[in-house]
Order: structure tokens, then C-alpha cells, then sequence
């Protein structure tokens, strides 16, 4: 009985875990303007966050490469159109953002 609550338990913290950190990662989108472009679960100008989540599962250097995207630019990637460079935005917050997108799949 005591294992199946510490389950439980565990599950009720990562799904809270995941929701303050969607949350998180959405406040900073919206704040940088990332919404005008992407969305969670859709394909806009840029790619759904969903499908970077997939491209980038099981990477090791992802996160890290992601983050040079989000800050430089990126362009060929998922289409014609380039993501142009975010150079304003601070490194914490991509890496929030980043860390979030990497977890869907």
C-alpha cells in the first residue's frame, strides 16, 4: 500500500512539475513575443513546440543547440521561412523555455 501512494504521489509532483513549468515557459513566450509565431500543439509560421519536443527527443546536445537557435536565428530548418535572432532575450528564459519544449513528445 505505502508503494502505491509514494506513486502517486511522485505522478501528482510531476504533472504539478510539468504545469508550473508550462506555465512558466508560456509567461516567457508570451512576454517575448514566441506566441506570434509558434504554439504548443500547432504548426504557425514556426514549428509547434509538440514537434521540436519530437525532433529533439533522446539528444543530448539539444538543449544547448536550441538555445543558440532561439538567440541567434535559425533558418532551413523546419522550412523557408528563418526564425530571425532574439537577442534581448535573457539566457535563463530561453533556457526555461527550452528545458519545457524538451520534455513534449
Amino acid at each position: 500500500m505505502k508503494k502505491i501512494f509514494i506513486l502517486a504521489a511522485m505522478a501528482g509532483f510531476s504533472m504539478t512539475t510539468f504545469a508550473a513549468d508550462q506555465a512558466a515557459a508560456m509567461d516567457i513566450a508570451k512576454k517575448n513575443g514566441c506566441l506570434a509565431c509558434h504554439a504548443l500543439d500547432k504548426k504557425m509560421v514556426g514549428p509547434a513546440w509538440n514537434d521540436i519536443g519530437k525532433k529533439y527527443a533522446g539528444d543530448t546536445a539539444a538543449a544547448e543547440q536550441l538555445a543558440v537557435k532561439v538567440k541567434k536565428g535559425s533558418k532551413g530548418v523546419w522550412g523557408p521561412v528563418p526564425m530571425p535572432p532574439n537577442a534581448t532575450v535573457k539566457a535563463a528564459d530561453i533556457e526555461t523555455m527550452v528545458k519545457f519544449i524538451l520534455t513534449l513528445k
